[in-house]
């Protein structure tokens, strides 16, 4: 197994849920963490939360689907980072309702962040990760990007897409001895997931922590061999 400390990662959407999860366990790790998100309230808190690791945490407040404001905030990170080993792309939105109710607005923010989002941050990470000839990249996608389902035609169609890319890149980069996977999670409780009234149900169903930990996994694996595709459920969510 490989040992992560002293190495690079940027989440995207790191400031709450899986991609805050990931940071904690990357920063137990002794990775050094930007990390980008749209609210700097949130930021600054997950911020604080880090730096009780003893590793560089550095963040930069933007939105991934727009291409300058990214290629902006991960040059902020890198300049303070150095360079970056691992990308967790896991920045995501969702739309839903049946598809004659789904505006175009609707449509274009879903593919813009899940998909365009992943486009972006990967464009200016890639050629720093090529030069060194390794790098890992994860995307994050969802069931919903093997199996579409009703009332779910935006989001699916972008998981989808998600997907696709992760696949056609991966076989683009592999001779840079360069990972990219994709991790298909069903249903993960996470605020946005929890419910009107926030109960949580840690014992039915995953939980962002459990992915976080599947990811460090993941990393750990020697850089000879990586895995592809990961679809996780949780046991016994009814």
């Amino acid at each position: 197994m490989q040992n992560l400390k002293g190495k690079k990662a940027i989440i995207t959407g790191g400031s709450r849920g899986i991609g805050a999860a990931t940071a904690i366990e990357l920063a137990k790790e002794g990775v050094d963490i930007g990390i980008v998100g749209r609210s700097k309230e949130n930021l600054q808190s997950i911020k604080n939360k880090l730096d009780e690791y003893g590793v560089t945490v550095v963040t930069a407040a933007a939105d991934v689907s727009y291409e300058d404001d990214i290629q902006r905030a991960v040059k902020e990170l890198t300049d303070k980072l150095g360079h970056v080993d691992i990308l967790v792309n896991n920045a995501g939105v969702g739309a839903y309702g049946e598809f004659l109710e789904l505006t175009t607005e609707d449509w274009n923010n879903v593919l813009q962040t899940n998909v365009m989002g992943i486009v972006h941050t990967t464009k200016a990470v890639l050629p720093g990760m090529i030069e060194r000839q390794t790098g890992d990249i994860i995307n994050i996608s969802s069931m919903s990007g093997l199996k579409g389902t009703k009332g779910s035609s935006a989001y699916s169609a972008s998981k989808f897409a998600v997907n696709g890319l992760t696949e056609s890149l991966m076989q683009e980069v592999r001779p840079h001895n360069i990972r990219v996977s994709t991790i298909t999670p069903s249903l993960v409780e996470t605020d946005l997931t929890r419910g009107e009234d926030g109960e949580r149900n840690p014992d039915k169903f995953t939980q962002a922590e459990d992915l976080a930990e599947y990811i460090v996994s993941l990393l750990k694996l020697e850089q000879r061999s990586f895995i592809k595709t990961s679809a996780i459920w949780a046991t016994n969510p009814f």
